[in-house]
């Protein structure tokens, strides 16, 4: 079965490169340049009408958003290789870490970011909408905290899909200027998660 992924350097599509590097499986990568509007092509809309990346092809089958991309990667391939539970409980907390890192995490990031980037107009920026994200992030970091408590990762014990969704955002939440360092147990977290093997594959380019 064929596997092609459309991606974009220094977006969200890293966590699916991420997960298939840690899956080890075989697949073809295929850069767009966002830039020169690669992603609004008619050819690339007709897999995905979103526009966006990452989008993962299975046998011609054409998957968008990220979160349906790690639950098909997790389901098919990330059993067997002790990253995404087998059903019952466990799959549930992987789950609802999943839906935690879009649903939750990543709207405050993506709130935070549209207010506060020099690439968004000024007339198009709210400082209040920017400041009320940064308390959402910092509340959200906390969360995680508390998570993370006499644990090393998230769920089971051991690294899986849950924080391969959630690192990286917490990562380009840092980058954006969100401040982590009153929170011990998610730097210790996102160090252990940031340095595995498999993302530096994913991240070179």
């Amino acid at each position: 079965m064929s596997l092609v992924l459309y991606y974009a350097p220094m977006t969200s599509a890293i966590r699916a490169q991420w997960a298939l590097e840690e899956l080890e499986v075989r697949y073809e990568k295929r850069k767009l340049d966002l830039a020169a509007g690669e992603h609004k092509r008619p050819e690339f809309l007709a897999l995905n009408p979103n526009g966006k990346v990452p989008l993962l092809v299975v046998h011609g089958t054409p998957i968008f958003e990220g979160v349906a991309i790690a639950i098909y990667l997790g389901e098919t391939y990330g059993v067997s290789k002790g990253l995404y539970p087998p059903p019952g409980l466990n799959r549930a907390e992987v789950l609802k870490w999943i839906a935690w890192s879009a649903a939750s995490l990543g709207e405050a990031l993506s709130r935070f970011a549209r207010n506060t980037q020099a690439s968004i107009p000024a007339e198009a920026r709210n400082e209040h909408v920017a400041a009320a994200a940064r308390r959402d992030l910092q509340e959200l970091a906390d969360i995680l905290e508390k998570a993370l408590e006499k644990r090393e990762y998230l769920v089971g014990g051991a690294f899986s899909f849950a924080d391969l969704m959630v690192a990286p955002m917490l990562a380009h939440a840092a980058q954006l200027g969100i401040d982590l360092e009153p929170f011990i147990q998610v730097k210790a977290w996102s160090a252990r998660c940031l340095g595995r093997p498999a993302l530096a594959r994913a991240m070179k380019d």
